[in-house]
């Protein structure tokens, strides 16, 4: 069993910008739900008593997100990262809460509701190491995996990859001595020279489920589509009001129309005649009366008017 976590806070989202100039990958609002939150819910699920996350660009959010450092009754650590360490550099940097025991470290950026049960059983039958969830996507073939052991990353030892990490893997302590502190690394590197040492790298693929990897607008669009349209809600979410469309204090006035997979945030405000389709108000957002909106994203607190298709306010 696996009773810790570390979640990874500390990216930067360049891909999402300019969605991420106001707020940090992991805390964009999925129907009024911040992303982050997800891969918490994920891990309560699976037994996990305690988290540590790693901030560092806005990291002030993440100390509103989680004032009393905790989540669902569980101790929640934040960790911020003055330079940015990378995923191995990370992992090192919180070793002193993570200790001796066996972790979990999952991408605070994603969505999925795979089952990560297999992961762990792999991990403490098979005495990895290392043991990466693995996943066949359209971002990614790197990972080599025979047998459920790894035997290759980005073909350094001649194997041909068919895998891509779907960013949620499980450790043990014996990593900590194999990266130097203070250092902007990649755990991937460490991986394949592991290999190289013989390290029991292991690997489970989880096909099951869906999984997002929110890097465009247009995919975090998309997310809200399929979670419309499909009627799509991962098991472990146990808020009975989401997915939630429209927030409890929002402000519309009753001659504006709303369609497709519209998502408005907290204290926002529609005034009359407004027309929006497929678009997402963050909190505090306003559409001027008369505004056409379609395929757009308005971030908090501000205004949109006019007709606007496919972008972002």
């Amino acid at each position: 069993m696996i009773t810790q976590a570390f979640v990874l806070g500390a990216g930067l989202g360049t891909r999402l910008r300019p969605l991420t100039n106001d707020l940090p990958k992991p805390l964009i609002p999925i129907f009024q739900k911040p992303l982050i939150t997800f891969a918490l819910d994920h891990l309560c699920d699976l037994g996990v008593e305690s988290f540590v996350i790693n901030t560092h660009h806005l990291a002030a959010q993440f100390e509103s997100l989680f004032p009393d450092e905790s989540y669902a009754g569980r101790p929640l650590s934040l960790v911020h990262e003055p330079e940015i360490l990378g995923t191995g550099g990370g992992i090192k940097n919180v070793e002193a809460l993570l200790g001796d025991e066996p972790f979990i470290v999952y991408s605070g950026d994603l969505l999925t509701d795979f089952d990560l049960a297999p992961l762990i059983e792999e991990h403490f039958s098979a005495r990895n190491d290392v043991t990466l969830a693995l996943r066949k996507t359209k971002l990614g073939a790197d990972v080599a995996l025979e047998d459920c052991r790894v035997v290759d990353i980005e073909g350094k030892y001649g194997h041909s990859g068919e895998y891509d990490f779907a960013n949620v893997s499980i450790w043990n302590a014996q990593i900590f001595p194999r990266i130097l502190p203070g250092r902007n690394i990649s755990f991937i590197p460490i991986i394949v020279d592991w290999i190289g040492g013989g390290g029991r790298i292991g690997g489970v693929v989880l096909d099951d489920g869906k999984w997002f990897n929110i890097g465009s607008r247009g995919e975090y669009l998309e997310v809200h589509r399929i979670i419309k349209e499909e009627g799509w809600k991962p098991d472990y979410v146990r808020d009975a009001d989401w997915p939630n469309s429209v927030a409890a204090d929002a402000t519309i006035d009753p001659s504006a129309r709303l369609t497709g997979f519209y998502s408005i945030g907290s204290s926002s405000r529609i005034d009359a005649d407004v027309i929006l389709e497929n678009t997402i108000l963050w909190p505090g957002a306003q559409i001027a009366s008369r505004s056409r909106l379609r395929n757009c994203i308005v971030r908090s607190r501000r205004k949109a008017e006019g007709e606007l298709s496919d972008t972002d306010i």
